[in-house]
């Protein structure tokens, strides 16, 4: 768990990414098999799972299913380098965060020349399948610096430990930790609880 004490919006957050988790049909990882894993397999296993990972960062579902598109790219062009299923499902979601940021910095330059606009609605079905406190945590979430809204999406969404997460995001333990602390400080004062 992420810092020492359990506050009430901490538990919001994990309630909300943990239903989304839940609803995405995302839970624990599949068991593996004795038979070696097949590319094929892993595309069929994790694939939702990470454009659900892809659009609570991005926010848009055609950009989450391009940078989930590119992600396995990669993983195909890095196939024979993998030690096994674990270190890909990791390249996966390595490649889903850094893609995401890719996509964010493009976002941001874009919006230097042009003049700011809101970003795009999320679908009627996913805010239709949250209670109204589901979907005030998603909608601050989108406010949320991206390293901030990174760290707790990985979190609790992810089900990602503070050491997955560091590696998934290039930063140290210690700053996953203070990361998702001001995190969990700024959706409180966005919502206006205490």
């Amino acid at each position: 768990m992420i810092g020492d004490g359990t506050s009430g919006i901490e538990r919001s957050v994990e309630r909300t990414l943990g239903h989304l988790r839940t609803l995405d049909g995302s839970g624990e990882q599949e068991e593996t098999t004795e038979a070696p894993l097949r590319l094929e397999d892993l595309y069929r296993q994790q694939q939702m799972r990470m454009v659900r990972l892809a659009i609570l960062l991005v926010d848009d579902p055609a950009t989450a299913e391009d940078v989930v598109q590119e992600a396995f790219t990669g993983l195909y062009r890095n196939w024979a380098q993998l030690r096994d299923a674990k270190a890909a499902v990791g390249y996966l979601r390595t490649a889903v965060v850094n893609g995401s940021r890719s996509v964010l910095r493009r976002r941001k330059t874009a919006r230097e020349y042009q003049p700011p606009h809101q970003p795009d609605a999320r679908s009627a079905e996913s805010l239709a399948m949250l209670s109204t406190e589901h979907q005030a945590i998603v909608t601050a979430l989108g406010h949320l610096p991206r390293r901030q809204r990174e760290v707790l999406v990985l979190r609790y969404y992810g089900n990602m430990s503070e050491g997955e997460i560091a590696e998934a995001t290039g930063v140290s333990k210690g700053t996953v930790k203070s990361t998702a602390s001001r995190a969990l400080e700024a959706l409180q004062k966005h919502l206006g609880t205490s």
